[in-house]
């Protein structure tokens, strides 16, 4: 009998650990041959958290069959991200090709301001090692296939969005309400970064593009664009782009406009961005500075553009679990106190 038992539990142990390296072998293959994909696969999740809402209410409230509601929300999708998208990108191409057609307005004043910058601090930005690394971002910008993966993905999400999203709940390993805040946490940064990140951008460019006009900077609608994108870059951010701008305006003789281009993003673009960072904190996630700072960073380099969103989610996460760690085994807070909300907790330390 004990060794019936005995084989029993090892025959267990021989499928539960098989199983394990069964998971584990196959989940890195499969992930590794979807990273060329990732930034479908997160712009689908990133879109999917900010409609979720809207399929429910079309499917609950309005009876829509969830094939029609989720094709009615594809086309918003694409109206509303992808339209919007493609048009920036074709503006940017449509300035390249002047380039290429006339590239001595813009080549010959860029070997100007790298030669001064070489002179003044021995930097060599035309340096065959660092136009190379440029040359090696462009082609990612070219995988559209993501597109298609992105509204592949998009639409069967959607469609499973209720069962999805309860079978992925029975892996996180907390209990309902722990796993409640933290999906909570999850889609909170998820939709604040996906919405508030490219309004600021809209403001910090149109803002710039005021500026630019006023200076009277050559292609001013292209660098406004540019100034957009730039809003992503942590630390540095629109300056990247208005201070070369003003260096230039320096470098053809203009000295008013340069002097007028380096005080406007110093004193105006710089003072709108921390404005609209600080109303945008207090309707949205209330996410730390330092927080949406080194979780883009992060993200940036491990999932690309879409790490913009997932950077600040992962190091968020992070903390998430570091507090529970810290107030559950470090603390030893009896388990409702674990499980109380922020607010509940300042206000209890506050009575205190």
């Amino acid at each position: 009998m004990n060794q019936r038992i005995q084989k029993q539990n090892i025959r267990e142990k021989y499928w539960r650990y098989s199983l394990y390296v069964i998971l584990l072998g196959l989940g890195t293959v499969i992930f590794v041959e979807l990273i060329p994909f990732l930034g479908g696969l997160l712009g689908a999740l990133t879109i999917y958290v900010l409609l979720r809402g809207q399929m429910r209410a079309l499917t609950i409230r309005h009876k829509l069959r969830r094939s029609l509601a989720a094709s009615l929300l594809i086309g918003e999708a694409i109206v509303c991200f992808l339209i919007p998208l493609s048009l920036l990108v074709w503006l940017l191409v449509a300035k390249l090709q002047d380039v290429t057609l006339d590239p001595s307005t813009v080549i010959q004043p860029i070997r100007n301001l790298a030669e001064l910058i070489r002179e003044r601090i021995g930097y060599n930005l035309l340096d065959g090692d660092n136009i190379a690394k440029l040359v090696e971002l462009l082609p990612r910008a070219g995988q559209w296939v993501n597109v298609v993966v992105l509204l592949f993905v998009l639409y069967f999400m959607l469609i499973g969005g209720r069962e999805m999203e309860s079978y992925l709940r029975k892996f996180i390993p907390f209990n309902r309400t722990v796993t409640q805040e933290f999906t909570r946490e999850v889609v909170m940064i998820v939709r604040s970064n996906a919405i508030g990140i490219p309004l600021l951008a809209v403001i910090q460019g149109a803002v710039a593009l005021v500026g630019y006009w006023l200076c009277g900077v050559p292609w001013a609608l292209f660098w406004g664009v540019v100034t957009c994108v730039a809003t992503i870059v942590p630390l540095l951010g629109t300056a990247l782009v208005w201070l070369p701008l003003a260096a230039y305006l320096g470098l053809i003789g203009h000295w008013g406009a340069a002097v007028g281009l380096l005080a406007y993003g110093v004193v105006v673009i710089t003072q709108v961005d921390n404005l609209a960072r600080f109303v945008l904190q207090k309707r949205m996630a209330d996410t730390h500075p330092l927080v949406t700072i080194f979780g883009v960073i992060i993200g940036l380099s491990l999932f690309g553009f879409m790490g913009v969103i997932f950077g600040p989610v992962l190091l968020s996460i992070f903390i998430f679990c570091a507090d529970l760690f810290k107030r559950r085994y470090l603390d030893e807070a009896p388990m409702n106190e674990v499980l109380a909300s922020p607010a509940e907790r300042s206000s209890e330390s506050g009575r205190e």
